[in-house]
């Protein structure tokens, strides 16, 4: 019987230093919340418990490696779906937050050169424009506009949109669409922006 009660005493005490017996339980709670929002019918709202939560967890217990690299991956996943809406400044805020903590995270690290490129426009972006492009074309390129960059007429005969950007030397650039189509782009555009106010 003292055979076997050394080895346990030794792994109690071998196991002080992690804190993953005294964290188990709330673990658990947290791996409850991934089940239900990884299901096929989980609302918004459970995915936000589960991200929470693990924050919290993690907020928490920073020791716990595999809390920590989940989270990270729920903020990178985050952060690309911000810069899909044209968020890029949003976005870069959760990238920065991954690469603090693991600053060589290659998802992080390309998610957050190409918000980067994509918060301001180059001259030498808007010459690769060509009329005609798709609008699918163009944010390929120049990226989406920032939400309420953007402005939709309806006419008769044509559905008329304006894309407005940032420029690196600090002014706006304007591209215009025809019926989804690539009519101009002005490298300098004197339109009004609500958004800019």
């Amino acid at each position: 019987m003292r055979r076997l009660l050394l080895p346990v005493v030794l792994l109690a005490f071998a196991c002080a230093g992690d804190d993953s017996a005294d964290n188990s339980r709330e673990w658990l709670h947290v791996l409850r919340h991934k089940k239900a929002a990884v299901a096929p019918n989980a609302t918004p709202q459970q995915k936000q418990v589960y991200a929470d939560s693990l924050g919290a967890f993690v907020q928490k217990h920073p020791s716990h490696s595999r809390a920590r690299e989940v989270y990270m991956r729920i903020q990178i996943d985050f952060a690309n779906e911000l810069a899909s809406l044209g968020r890029y400044q949003d976005s870069v805020r959760f990238y920065r937050a991954v690469l603090a903590h693991d600053p060589g995270n290659a998802d992080a690290q390309r998610g957050m050169a190409s918000a980067v490129a994509h918060l301001a426009v180059s001259r030498d972006k808007l010459l690769q424009l060509e009329k005609g492009m798709s609008q699918r074309q163009v944010a390929h390129i120049l990226g989406k506009p920032i939400p309420g960059w953007t402005a939709r007429v309806e006419r008769r005969d044509a559905v008329m949109e304006a894309w407005y950007y940032r420029k690196i030397d600090g002014g706006i650039a304007g591209v215009y669409f025809r019926d989804g189509d690539l009519l101009v782009a002005e490298e300098n555009s004197n339109a009004r922006i609500a958004a800019m106010d």
